[in-house]
């Protein structure tokens, strides 16, 4: 397994977009987390992507969904799961809204920290070389593109899509196609073998895309809905990698690193 924490592509100005990102993402989680367990169940419906409401907004038919909510049996005590229906309306301004509200919830910690953890790395560069305005619309608009490519790999799904994975995605994708050769530090995990090397972003990354484009073939071969949205990880990066060049062209080329030589070498 290879985990990236850090690169050599220097900044010259605060990311405080992606800052701002990572902050909305973090007090959301806390906001759910301190709901009870049916209210935390209605804020994932109502506020995630649900791929069958497009076909909703269409039609202007409400959708019914289903929800679990734990309650005590009534004689012996214990916990048991009551299973009820909700009906959503067509409400076009909500369903579309939801393609953005998505991007800022989370299914647990673990979920947030391998998001914000990548955006953290590689959402620098790309916000210093874009701006923070047009970074800020460009990561919206991306987790959007993504979300919509998840719909149309599952478009009658009624499970809730949440997580900001599109988006990162896209971040990921134009930073692979602007700084491919850049030198990421990863750890690398090999059974009981850890070690830190470096690799360029064009490795690191493709090993990413690769391993999402055959997650989601295998999706696709057993027949599973729901889960990790493998085709919104594709869909974002690929856009990234599209968009990145028409919004700022090429970046300049790296500085060389400077060749160190041993002064009491005799061979110098």
């Amino acid at each position: 397994m290879i985990f990236p924490f850090g690169d050599d592509v220097p900044s010259h100005r605060p990311p405080v977009v992606t800052y701002a990102i990572i902050g909305l993402n973090v007090m959301a989680l806390l906001w759910v987390d301190l709901l009870s367990p049916i209210d935390h169940e209605l804020v994932l419906i109502e506020r995630g992507f649900i791929p069958a409401r497009m076909v909703q907004a269409l039609r202007g038919r409400p959708l019914v969904v289903e929800v679990q909510e734990l309650a005590q049996h009534p004689h012996l005590r214990l916990p048991i799961a009551l299973k009820r229906q909700i009906e959503l309306p067509a409400n076009r301004r909500a369903i579309v809204s939801s393609l953005i509200t998505s991007l800022f919830l989370h299914g647990g910690w673990l979920h947030l920290l391998g998001n914000m953890w990548f955006l953290w790395i590689f959402g620098n560069n790309v916000e210093d070389r874009l701006g923070h305005f047009i970074y800020a619309l460009f990561y919206l608009g991306g987790g959007v593109l993504a979300s919509l490519c998840h719909w149309l790999s599952e478009p009658t799904s009624q499970v809730p899509v949440i997580g900001a994975s599109g988006a990162v995605a896209t971040v990921l994708g134009a930073y692979a196609v602007t700084w491919p050769w850049a030198h990421v530090r990863c750890v690398v995990v090999l059974v009981i073998f850890v070690t830190v090397i470096e690799l360029p972003a064009l490795v690191v990354l493709g090993f990413w895309f690769i391993t999402q484009v055959l997650e989601a073939t295998h999706q696709v071969e057993i027949g599973m809905q729901g889960g990790v949205a493998f085709f919104a990880h594709i869909g974002g990066f690929l856009a990234g990698m599209a968009l990145m060049p028409l919004l700022r062209g090429p970046a300049p080329p790296m500085p060389r690193r400077p060749i160190e030589y041993d002064l009491h070498d005799d061979q110098w």
